[in-house]
C-alpha cells in the first residue's frame, strides 16, 4: 500500500520545521537551481515513477535465471533466489523509514537521486556478477538505498490538497501498473537475446532517471516545511509507532500490513498455483500479468477519479477491501484458466481503489513536514510483509502440492489471502464507524 514513513513522530514534539541544506548542486546557477525555479507538478513525478517501474519490471523474467547460472539444481536455484529476494526485503525494511525521514529533512529530490543511483548500481553489478555473494551483497545495498515509491508518494502529498490525494495516488498506482505491464514484456524479449541484457538496459534506464531527476525534476518540499532528522523516529519500530499514533489512523496500520501480506503472498504463489492447477506455462502467466497491469492502469488512472466524485475515500476503501477479499477467494475457487482472467477484471473494478484511498487517509493525517517519514514507514511495513510472504506461500503450496490438477484445495494460499483481507476489512469498517463524525483531516 502506501509508504510507511509517517511512523516517525508526528506533532509538536517533533520540533519546529527547519530549512535543510539545498539539494545537490543547489547554487542558483547549477542544475538544482534551475530545477528549484520549476514548479513541482504531477507530470514530473509520474514520468519518474514510470521510468523507475519499467526498469524494475525489466529484470522480473530474468533474475531467477541469473541466479540459476550459479546453482547446480532447481532446488538450489529456488533456495538462492529466495535468499536474494529476502536480502533486498530486509535491507529495504530498515532503509525505507530512514530515507523517508531524510527526505523530510533535505527534500524529496536528493533522496530520489540516491534511489536511482542504488537501482543503477544494483542492475549493472547483477549483470556483471560472477558469484552468488555478489548478487546478495548488491541487493542489500540496493534495498538500503531504494525508497523511490515512498518518496514519490510524499512528493505527491507535497503538491496536492488533501481532498485530491486519493485520485493522485491512484495515478501513481497506474504508473506502477503500466511499468509492470511494459517492463516484464521488454525484459522477456531482451532476455531471449542474452540473459544479462535486461540488467544493463535497466541500469541504463536508472541512469536516465537520475539525469532526469538532476536536470529536470523540481523539488516539491519547501525549505520552511522541512523538519530535523531524528534516529529514534527513523528506525522501523519508532516509525511504526509514530504511524499508528497519527490522528485517525491507528488500526489502519494493521489493515495496511494485512493487505500487503495478502498481496505479496499472491505474487509469490501465482505461477506455481496456476502451474499446479491449470498446467499454465510462461505464456499464460505472462498474459495474466499483462491483464493485471492493464486493469490497474484503467481503474487507478481513469476510473478512480469518477468514483471519488461520488464516494468518499473511506467508502471506497471499505468496498475495495471487501471486494479484494472476494477476489482472492475467486482466484482460489476458479476451476478453469479463463476464470482467472474474469476474476482479474471484476476484482480490479471492485477493489482497485482501496489502496489509493487508504493511502490518502494516512497521508492526510500526517503534517506537511512528516509526509516523507509517513510514506517511508508504510514502505518499511510493506517490505516486512514482502519478506514474510515467500515463507507463507511456500508453506501453503507445500501442503497442497500433492493434490491432482484442478483440485480446489490447491487454492489454499488464496483462501488464506482472502481471510487476511476480510480481517482487514473488518478492522477498517469498525475503525471508520468509531470515527464516523471525525474525518481524517490534515495534521
Amino acid at each position: 500500500m502506501r509508504s510507511d514513513e509517517g511512523a516517525a513522530g508526528s506533532g509538536p514534539s517533533a520540533g519546529p520545521p527547519q530549512a535543510g541544506p539545498h539539494p545537490p548542486g543547489g547554487s542558483p546557477g547549477g542544475p538544482a537551481g534551475r530545477g528549484a525555479r520549476r514548479t513541482a507538478a504531477m507530470p514530473f513525478i509520474l514520468i519518474t515513477v514510470l521510468i523507475d517501474m519499467i526498469a524494475i519490471g525489466l529484470i522480473v523474467p530474468v533474475l531467477p535465471l541469473i541466479v540459476g547460472t550459479f546453482t547446480a539444481s532447481p532446488a538450489e536455484q529456488t533456495f538462492w533466489f529466495g535468499v536474494v529476494s529476502f536480502s533486498f526485503g530486509v535491507a529495504n525494511f530498515f532503509g525505507s523509514p530512514i530515507l523517508g525521514a531524510l527526505s523530510d529533512r533535505h527534500g524529496r529530490r536528493p533522496v530520489l537521486l540516491i534511489g536511482f543511483s542504488g537501482l543503477a548500481l544494483s542492475f549493472i553489478v547483477t549483470g556483471l556478477a560472477t558469484a552468488l555473494w555478489m548478487l546478495i551483497a548488491v541487493r542489500c545495498v540496493s534495498g538500503l538505498m531504494q525508497a523511490n515509491a515512498a518518496v514519490a508518494n510524499a512528493y505527491v502529498a507535497d503538491i496536492t490538497p488533501p481532498a485530491e490525494r486519493a485520485r493522485r495516488f491512484g495515478l501513481i498506482g497506474a504508473m506502477f501498473g503500466l511499468g509492470f505491464t511494459l517492463g516484464p514484456v521488454m525484459g522477456g524479449l531482451l532476455g531471449s537475446i542474452d540473459v544479462h541484457l535486461p540488467f544493463f538496459v535497466a541500469g541504463g534506464m536508472a541512469i536516465l532517471n537520475w539525469l532526469y531527476g538532476f536536470f529536470v525534476l523540481p523539488e516539491s518540499l519547501p525549505a520552511d516545511k522541512r523538519r530535523p532528522f531524528e534516529w529514534r523516529r527513523a528506525n522501523p519500530i519508532g516509525a511504526f509507532r509514530g504511524l499508528a499514533q497519527l490522528h485517525g489512523v491507528g488500526p489502519l496500520v494493521a489493515v495496511i500490513a494485512l493487505a500487503a501480506l495478502a498481496q505479496f503472498t499472491l505474487h509469490n504463489a501465482w505461477v506455481l498455483y496456476t502451474t499446479f492447477k491449470f498446467g499454465w506455462g510462461p505464456a499464460q502467466n505472462g498474459w495474466s500479468l499483462f491483464a493485471v497491469g492493464v486493469m490497474s492502469v484503467l481503474v487507478q488512472g481513469f476510473l478512480l477519479k469518477h468514483l471519488l466524485a461520488r464516494w468518499s475515500a473511506r467508502q471506497l476503501a471499505t468496498v475495495g477491501l471487501i471486494g479484494s477479499a472476494l477476489t482472492y477467494a475467486g482466484f482460489g475457487l476458479a476451476s478453469q484458466g479463463w476464470m482467472m482472467f474474469a476474476v482479474i477484471i471484476v476484482g480490479n473494478l471492485i477493489g482497485g481503489g482501496a489502496q489509493a484511498s487508504i493511502q490518502s487517509l494516512v497521508s492526510n493525517a500526517a503534517a506537511s513536514h512528516e509526509q516523507g517519514q509517513a510514506m517511508g514507514s508504510v514502505a518499511s511495513l510493506t517490505s516486512l510483509m514482502a519478506v514474510l510472504a515467500p515463507l507463507v506461500s511456500a508453506t501453503l503450496l507445500g501442503v497442497v502440492s500433492h493434490r491432482p490438477p484442478g483440485d480446489v484445495w490447491i487454492g489454499l494460499p488464496f483462501f488464506f489471502c482472502a481471510a487476511l483481507q476480510a480481517l482487514g476489512a473488518f478492522i477498517a469498517i469498525r475503525h471508520f464507524r468509531r470515527h464516523a463524525g471525525a474525518a481524517v483531516a490534515p495534521a
